[in-house]
């Protein structure tokens, strides 16, 4: 009877090992995926903190699971890069003070496109880089896009960030060194973003390295105050801008416009010639 007993112990114990490896497997086939189109999420051979193998997500133990092809995911660089692109352009041309807009005006009506556009669009599309695999391009769209939704929520009435300001005498000039700090830790940041992309290419690289020139002259404007050479520094901060958002265009297009979809491939120049990654 013991015996009995200890044979079905572990017949039973090797079964449960076998469903816990069989839901293992499984769980790892629906989360993982063919890393193609990551490869390609800027339109280049290397995509910075790209998985380097290239090919799938590895498990706790290093074993390669082959997805099936009918499991892949969208590329969600496009999206992210449009998201910064639109958002981007819409408030420099009011820093630039161009189409009628002055200069000194106030900039509310960004706020919708940089809550749902600028703001979630590029955190959706950091959260699928994350499971891509993309570690460069998950940091960047959830950084920025947690920049547009800050950047929103200081021109909301009910987060009373201004408002608690104008409460105190001379706002005027707290607000600005406020806002120059804000700027200044998004310049480093971008700064930093941009050394990453060394490897990458020449359009991905000058997109951080405009943009770094932007945060900066809108920092400095912030710093300087409302008086003519801040009002300058903005101007020049959204002329910036405005190019910037031209590159992410470009490279919104090179990552939509592939041989699958179209028969218009925009060249992004190499800034790296070593088959090393």
């Amino acid at each position: 009877m013991q015996s009995k007993l200890v044979g079905a112990d572990r017949v039973s114990t090797s079964s449960l090992t076998s469903s816990i490896d069989l839901l293992h497997r499984l769980l790892l086939h629906t989360a993982s995926y063919k890393a193609t189109s990551v490869a390609t999420a800027y339109a280049d051979e290397f995509a910075p903190g790209s998985h380097p193998n290239n090919t799938t997500v590895l498990s706790s133990k290093s074993t390669v699971i082959p997805l099936p092809s009918s499991m892949g995911f969208a590329n969600p660089a496009p999206l992210g890069l449009f998201a910064f692109a639109v958002s981007t352009f819409v408030l420099s041309c009011y820093n630039a003070g161009i189409w009628g807009v002055q200069v000194d005006s106030p900039s509310n009506v960004i706020t919708g496109l940089a809550i749902f556009y600028g703001g979630a669009g590029q955190v959706v599309a950091g959260m699928w880089e994350f499971a891509s695999g993309n570690t460069f391009g998950a940091t960047t769209f959830t950084s920025y896009g947690a920049f547009w939704l800050s950047y929103a929520a200081i021109s909301v009435p009910s987060f009373g960030i201004l408002e608690a300001y104008e409460a105190t005498p001379s706002h005027l000039k707290n607000v600005g060194p406020a806002l120059g700090i804000f700027l200044l830790a998004w310049t480093i940041f971008t700064f930093f973003m941009w050394l990453c992309t060394f490897k990458s290419n020449l359009v991905l690289s000058g997109l951080f390295f405009f943009l770094t020139l932007t945060d900066m002259f809108l920092c400095s404007s912030e710093f300087q105050g409302a008086n003519l050479h801040g009002n300058r520094l903005k101007r020049a901060g959204g002329f910036v801008g405005i190019f910037t958002a031209l590159i992410g265009w470009y490279l919104g297009l090179a990552t939509l416009w592939t041989k699958e979809v179209s028969y218009i491939s925009l060249p992004l120049g190499k800034l790296s010639t070593s088959s090393e990654h």
